[in-house]
């Protein structure tokens, strides 16, 4: 064993094997994985081997198709074969709920490339006849799903990284880690020290005690997961020899199951109801090549119902029930990236789908540790997007929630209840009496809507318009017409101080920083000039600035500033989280109602559009910003905790002559579709460049040298291809939610749809024939489902929904910049549901598109 290499990565499972694969592939071969016994000793050995392409997170889409095409390429390296049955699967809607989920899915997999069908239960059933297809109302057939084998394929990744000049440590057990003043890691094992200047966290069920180690508590659960074997079936042979292949897969929402074909037989999981987590506390270092006792009681009610739906099964003797752990985030999504507050430490855990995701989060993070940028849009992913709200009585809640709806519909209003209240303000109670219906921000309790008295304060989950549609309405016009309150809490809060603090974060903005008392907006942007930011920023002394940004990226960006930090202690960064709360008012009386509560004077020339002032607000003392994401006259009141209940009531009080109301977080982001504004990690990601998401206007090219300044530079000389657009929608019942294709009635094709799903893989159509030839070497425009005849998916939609004061269904998305500033009428549809909608691109912003009211 060396005793001193360039990057340890801890753990023998699939994860850690494609890491090293990947590492030594970019160049790393001074590079060690080190397992506490044999390779695939973890979850690995007993996985069931299946994967797929399809998830709830595009991005995290095309990194499972990375991960099936990669298989092709580790045999040819390795020799070793992963044994890949690409069997194709469906997934199988009983209600017109989940029907409508799957158009959803079909539709987000036309912009990326992704080959599916909707079909009917007995076009499913040809594919595997054990199903009784009248249980169902449709399927969505994807072909690039099927199963291999889950040791041959760890052995394979091993085999191919050794091959590259990497080194595997087995039967040697991490037991410390410490880190050097110089940032050099001491990796303590049973047989000795090896000194690495980075490590990766792939400990897989042990994951949570390696973060323990550097002291780290990671959200991620194992949860004991069961299948089982059937015997030989008959049917199962007698289908192989007549059509001369295997069964598919299938996924039976209703059921909680998935099955497939294994052998002669059928395999069969679930993810029922009555889950029950493993090791919940610590996990067993002598855990090894075994498995859990077999619980058929506990999984009987989807059995139940998969016996109903698939009576060709229930016939079947059982071979052997499989029932080990697996471990999971809080959302199903893996845990990626470099820890916030740590150097060098790296994370590649919590990858439950490791057959479906292991190549893509291999791939993400060696792009990251050699080159320093993922290269993909991995938020998703992230490793900072939870907080230190995600604890482990949190996480274990969490994640039993997660399993247990694994297979169940997520609705675009639904707010899950699972280890909640996490975080509440002082207005919390206060709230829930005005009857708020509350949403999880970031693990802080948020108001949503207001239902009218009398009414539940509950959604109705749906993905038509629900029954918040009426209410969120009338708070959108009374604040439009006359003024409103809302909380804004879950905004992320800094401070940045010291005698540099002005050069930093010049370096870091694209815009140029405000003078004392002023505020601007800017975003960040990355060393490929790609947007990882976008905030406000007031000047409050001569070396002290306040930032407010995205609740959900305060670990992201403050691994982000703590990276670029001076050395010499001239720069401090401060984020308050919820030891700074605020509140807004915005309308055309909101002026009037402020100066009703303030001593000083605000009038337009003293308080003008865009100032910052600390002022006492009903005695408190406060941070007051000129600046509503409404678009509308407002102010942003920033207090301590201690002040919130007072400052709320002063509004209330004062508010009452000027018909003041309450309005919630989807009122607010219904407001901001009227002015075209973006939001963060929607219409603003790292996958963006600045002049792509129309940012234009805030970005300062001659000011300095900022980080990704050359690049930005670049594109604005070149021009962006895509451009951020705000749509107009001639929308039914149902408005976007985002995700949803763009299509253009245009001739020339644009290169803005990926490469075909499971591009580079052998691919089958639904009667089980491959796709050969030229449809399967073509580019895009080959794919079945994004070319129709003159119309051609061009685009996609980030967000949108109804915008209440206009009375507009809107959307905003990206486009081929040529087409960005078209505003004829027939030239757009969105796909909502299955159906194309007329969409018209509005340059404009609908609502005051001079500013006028918010600078009045």
């Amino acid at each position: 064993m060396k005793s001193h290499v360039k990057a340890v990565v801890i753990g023998g499972g699939v994860v850690g094997c494609s890491v090293l694969y990947h590492l030594a592939k970019a160049g790393w071969t001074d590079i060690m994985l080190i397992e506490r016994s044999e390779l695939t000793s973890g979850s690995s050995w007993h996985a069931a081997g299946g994967f797929h392409t399809l998830n709830g997170d595009p991005n995290v889409a095309k990194l499972q198709a990375y991960t099936v095409q990669l298989y092709k390429e580790i045999e040819e390296i390795s020799g070793q074969s992963c044994s890949l049955h690409l069997t194709g699967g469906v997934m199988m809607a009983d209600t017109p709920e989940r029907m409508d989920f799957l158009r959803l899915a079909h539709a987000k997999g036309r912009y990326l490339g992704m080959d599916t069908e909707l079909i009917t239960p007995s076009e499913a059933k040809a594919m595997f006849p054990l199903m009784d297809e009248t249980n169902f109302v449709g399927a969505m057939w994807d072909p690039v799903e099927g199963h291999l084998d889950p040791s041959g394929t760890t052995i394979a990744y091993s085999k191919a990284a050794k091959k590259l000049g990497a080194e595997i440590v087995l039967r040697n057990r991490v037991v410390e880690l410490t880190q050097e003043v110089d940032g050099t890691w001491n990796v303590v094992t049973e047989q000795g020290t090896v000194k690495a200047e980075h490590v990766v966290n792939c400990g897989g069920l042990w994951a949570r005690e390696i973060g323990r180690m550097v002291g780290v508590e990671l959200p991620v659960l194992a949860m004991e997961h069961m299948y089982l074997l059937t015997e030989p079936m008959p049917e199962v042979e007698e289908f192989n020899k007549s059509t001369g292949r295997e069964m598919i897969g299938v996924l039976d929402f209703k059921g909680e199951i998935y099955t497939r074909q294994e052998r002669n037989g059928i395999l069969l999981g679930t993810y029922e109801k009555a889950c029950k987590p493993w090791s919940p506390v610590n996990t067993p270092w002598d855990f090894g090549h075994e498995l859990l006792p077999p619980d058929l009681d506990r999984i009987a009610p989807s059995l139940e119902i998969g016996f109903k739906h698939f009576p060709g099964i229930e016939k079947a003797g059982i071979k052997q029930i499989i029932n080990g752990p697996f471990t999971f985030a809080l959302d199903g999504n893996p845990l990626v990236g470099p820890v916030q507050g740590l150097t060098n430490f790296w994370c590649a855990c919590a990858v439950m789908a490791g057959f479906s995701q292991g190549g893509g989060v291999g791939l993400a993070l060696s792009n990251w540790m050699v080159h320093g940028d993922p290269g993909f849009d991995v938020w998703g992913m992230d490793v900072t997007r939870f907080g230190e709200w995600a604890g482990l009585r949190y996480t274990n809640a969490k994640v039993r929630e997660n399993y247990s709806r694994r297979f169940s519909i997520r609705f675009p209003n639904e707010e899950l209840p699972a280890a909640r209240p996490a975080q509440t303000t002082p207005l919390y109670d206060t709230m829930l009496a005005n009857n708020a219906v509350m949403g999880d921000s970031w693990g802080l309790e948020t108001p949503l809507w207001f239902a009218p008295k009398g009414k539940e304060p509950r959604d109705i989950v749906s993905f038509h318009r629900s029954n918040d549609f009426g209410p969120i309405g009338e708070e959108v016009r009374a604040t439009r017409e006359r003024v409103g309150v809302t909380e804004i809490a879950n905004f992320a809060k800094y401070e940045v101080s010291g005698p540099a603090a002005e050069d930093f974060l010049n370096r870091l903005m694209t815009n140029r920083m405000p003078k004392t008392g002023r505020i601007v907006l800017t975003p960040m942007l990355n060393e490929f000039g790609k947007l990882i930011g976008d905030f406000t920023i007031a000047k409050a002394a001569e070396d002290r600035f306040m930032i407010w940004g995205s609740s959900a990226a305060q670990k992201y960006h403050m691994r982000w500033f703590e990276k670029h930090l001076p050395k010499d202690g001239s720069v401090r960064i401060h984020r308050f989280d919820q030891t700074l709360v605020g509140l807004s008012i915005a309308g055309p009386k909101s002026r009037d109602l402020l100066q009703k509560l303030v001593d000083v004077d605000i009038s337009t020339k003293a308080f003008r559009f865009m100032d910052f002032r600390e002022m006492a607000v009903g005695g408190a003392p406060c941070l007051v910003n000129r600046i509503t994401y409404t678009g509308d006259l407002g102010y942003e009141i920033w207090m301590a905790p201690a002040y919130q209940r007072l400052v709320y009531q002063a509004i209330k009080d004062a508010g009452e002559e000027f018909g003041l109301v309450d309005f919630g977080m989807r009122a607010l982001l219904s407001m901001r579709l009227e002015k075209n504004f973006p939001t963060w990690f929607r219409e603003l990601r790292p996958i963006y460049g600045p002049f792509e998401g129309a940012m234009d206007r805030f970005i300062k090219l001659e000011k300095n040298d900022f980080i990704g300044r050359e690049a930005a530079a670049k594109e604005q000389a070149e021009g962006p291809k895509l451009r951020r657009v705000s749509f107009i929608v001639d929308a039914a019942d149902a408005d976007v939610m985002g995700d949803e294709p763009i299509w253009a009635k245009v001739s020339k094709d644009y290169g803005t749809v990926e490469k075909p799903h499971g591009y580079g893989a052998p691919r089958f159509d639904k009667s089980g024939k491959e796709i050969r030839g030229s449809k399967a070497a073509e580019g895009a425009s080959a794919v079945r489902g994004i070319v129709d005849g003159d119309w051609r998916v061009v685009g996609w939609v980030t967000s949108g929904g109804y915008a209440h004061y206009v009375q507009k269904s809107m959307a905003q998305g990206y486009v081929p910049a040529a087409l960005a500033e078209d505003e004829s009428a027939g030239l757009f549809e969105i796909e909502i549901l299955g159906h194309r909608r007329p969409a018209r691109i509005n340059v404009e912003a609908p609502f005051d598109p001079s500013g006028e009211k918010m600078r009045t």
